[in-house]
């Protein structure tokens, strides 16, 4: 009988170690390390059609490589599309992460139904009999949608081998097991054992593969962080159980731009694409209330036009609060900050609440001088004019400063019918004629002398 042979893991951050030890080396977490028993036979390949001849790899020069771009297969789903580059490539393989209960498997099961391919769902968690009861809810329009209940990565490449599919969705990689492995499903070892049968099936096959993964409590995908770094594409799917909205970002992409976003609305009947998020995101009141400023900002090629909310009120304790939601609390100081030097407002002895509607995050700077005209309206109690919208970056010393691609946002602004914009003087603008008034300006006290 061969000898066992045995590792350490720390499963937190999936380092390895020969023996034991209290502390990891490397994210200096305490008792996170754990033995793991390792076996491992000689594998088999995943080729479809074992009686082809093997390609071996050559060096070829960079002029004689093949530069077209590779072919894409459309997933019905324009947000979808737009995340990844433009398509999903074959014989890629996509990580999806989000919070429990968020969609992760309604949005691949929608997206396994509607496309026109034959599609695979392995599922490591659910019964058939309750995807099926999901998918009615669906709307079911894929034929050729099969649905399979295994944790065990043979048992799985043999039924691909027998399904022959276009794409593999495996609900989720934590569940997955293999014989390799002689430790319990969801550690270190087995999450790297399985993903690294699963990507040399896909490159093998050209057969894109789909892996939902948990997540830990930090928001971090749960396994080593390895796993990210071997998939070709990392996909976060963000949202609050209170609001509808379902946001898609790319954290990392191989074939496309990682600053691409797309935008769900979670319906009964599964998730809805928002293809004009700017008019959801925008709350529309009959009444003017103080504290409410609109600002255009952009997430990849999409301009958005978003809604800062600002609250601020005498100090009841002590010390004021300064409470962000939706937006960089550092970022919020620092322009209470400028307001204090450059423009003489007194906000030191005040609480000071910001929100972003709709529960997304923005990181775009071009919405500080929103959120400047925002607090400036709730101190004064004094409410903007709803056609009015603003797009600029707010420097340390009270300068407006311009942000780029100013001509998207203007026109996004045109389009939802807003009368006035103000940006910095220093944009280089190149739109003509537009139905919309720009107002120019340089330093901060120039937008509390016109709105104030």
């Amino acid at each position: 009988m061969a000898k066992i042979k045995t590792t350490f893991f720390c499963q937190n951050c999936g380092s390895q170690y020969a023996q034991w030890q209290g502390q990891c080396n490397a994210c200096k977490e305490w008792n996170t390390i754990v033995e793991e028993v390792l076996q491992k036979p000689n594998k088999l390949s995943h080729d479809l059609d074992s009686s082809k001849p093997k390609r071996i790899s050559k060096p070829l020069k960079i002029k004689d490589i093949d530069g077209r771009k590779e072919s894409r297969i459309s997933l019905v789903d324009n947000e979808f599309n737009r995340v990844l580059g433009g398509g999903l490539v074959g014989g890629s393989v996509v990580l999806l992460g989000g919070e429990p209960g968020i969609g992760k498997s309604t949005l691949l099961l929608q997206v396994a139904l509607k496309i026109n391919q034959k599609v695979l769902y392995v599922s490591g968690e659910e019964s058939q009999k309750q995807i099926k009861m999901r998918a009615e809810r669906i709307n079911p329009s894929n034929d050729s949608c099969y649905i399979l209940t295994e944790t065990k990565t043979q048992n799985i490449f043999k039924q691909i081998q027998d399904v022959l599919p276009d794409i593999v969705i495996i609900d989720s990689i934590q569940t997955l097991h293999s014989d390799y492995i002689e430790s319990s499903a969801g550690s270190i070892s087995q999450i790297k054992e399985c993903t690294t049968e699963l990507i040399k099936f896909a490159k093998e096959t050209s057969i894109p593969v789909f892996l939902i993964g948990h997540i830990t409590k930090d928001g971090n995908i749960a396994g080593p962080k390895i796993l990210e770094h071997m998939v070709d594409t990392v996909l976060q799917f963000e949202g609050d159980r209170n609001h509808v909205f379902r946001i898609l970002r790319a954290h990392k992409n191989r074939f496309g731009s990682t600053n691409e976003l797309g935008i769900y609305e979670m319906q009964g009947s599964g998730l809805r694409e928002v293809s004009n998020p700017s008019e959801l995101l925008i709350s529309r009141k009959d009444e003017g209330l103080s504290g409410n400023a609109i600002a255009g900002t952009l997430e990849g090629l999409r301009p958005l036009m978003i809604e800062v909310q600002a609250l601020v009120s005498t100090a009841v304790y002590g010390t004021p609060q300064r409470s962000a939601t939706g937006f960089n609390a550092k970022r919020l100081n620092m322009l209470l900050a400028i307001l204090e030097k450059r423009a003489g407002f007194k906000l030191a002895a005040k609480d000071v609440f910001i929100n972003i509607t709709g529960g997304i995050t923005i990181d775009d700077p071009a919405i500080d001088l929103a959120v400047v005209a925002a607090i400036l309206s709730s101190n004064d109690d004094v409410s903007l004019p709803k056609d009015y919208c603003f797009a600029a970056e707010v420097g340390l010393s009270g300068e407006i400063r311009p942000v780029t691609r100013i001509d998207q946002r203007i026109s996004e602004a045109q389009k939802l019918g807003f009368s006035q914009i103000f940006v910095s003087k220093h944009n280089k603008i190149t739109l003509k004629n537009s139905g919309i008034k720009i107002q120019l300006i340089s330093k901060i006290e120039d937008i509390t002398n016109i709105l104030f």
